[in-house]
């Protein structure tokens, strides 16, 4: 074989490398290195925290092409948690969350949009108490690696937030006390086995 063949065969592959799309890593939600939290305003005087301590779910996600990347949480409703017992239970009821009718609210990504480096805004569609609304979410990549201690697992990271209209889904209660925008933030870990 000449070496005008050779080089040509080789470039040849190596398009043919080129041309073949990365395919996207699946990860898991790791609920024990997630937070789902949120805040709102009461009265005006103060802002009132609390959180989901139950989340699950998978992320699809190429730091090469993060465009393509997709998120699918489900958060466990009366999984809320605002270190008030009296408080939380209120709000399982029906004039929140209602969670024994609607014990889940889910995120699933339709598209997301690379603003930065590391930066995204992530839009999908959000349902709570039975109604679907599409929201979109600013999202950071923290980054991708192995755990010091497992060089088995492959972590992946990322800070995701935004603001909902709570009247939007329905949850009119309090209107005028509490306040109508919820500020949402979910830091994410998710996780593969590399065996």
């Amino acid at each position: 074989m000449t070496i005008r063949t050779t080089l040509l065969a080789t470039g040849a592959a190596a398009l043919a490398m080129a041309a073949t799309p990365a395919i996207a890593a699946d990860y898991t939600i790791d609920d024990t290195h997630t937070q789902a939290n949120f805040r709102v305003t009461h009265m005006g005087y103060s802002t009132m925290w609390g959180r989901f301590n139950e989340e699950s779910g998978t992320v699809s996600f190429d730091p090469a092409n993060p465009g393509d990347a997709s998120v699918n949480i489900v958060i466990d409703a009366a999984s809320i948690d605002t270190n008030h017992g009296e408080r939380d239970d209120h709000l399982r009821s029906p004039d929140f969350f209602n969670t024994a009718e609607f014990p889940e609210i889910t995120f699933s990504s339709t598209s997301v949009e690379v603003t930065g480096d590391n930066t995204a805004k992530i839009t999908g569609d959000l349902t709570m108490l039975g109604v679907t609304k599409s929201v979109t979410l600013d999202a950071v990549y923290n980054g991708m690696g192995n755990y010091p201690w497992d060089d088995t697992t492959e972590v992946v990271g990322f800070d995701i937030s935004g603001v909902i209209d709570r009247t939007e889904f329905g949850m009119i209660y309090g209107v005028g006390g509490i306040g109508t925008e919820i500020k949402i933030d979910f830091e994410l870990e998710a996780t593969r086995s590399l065996n």
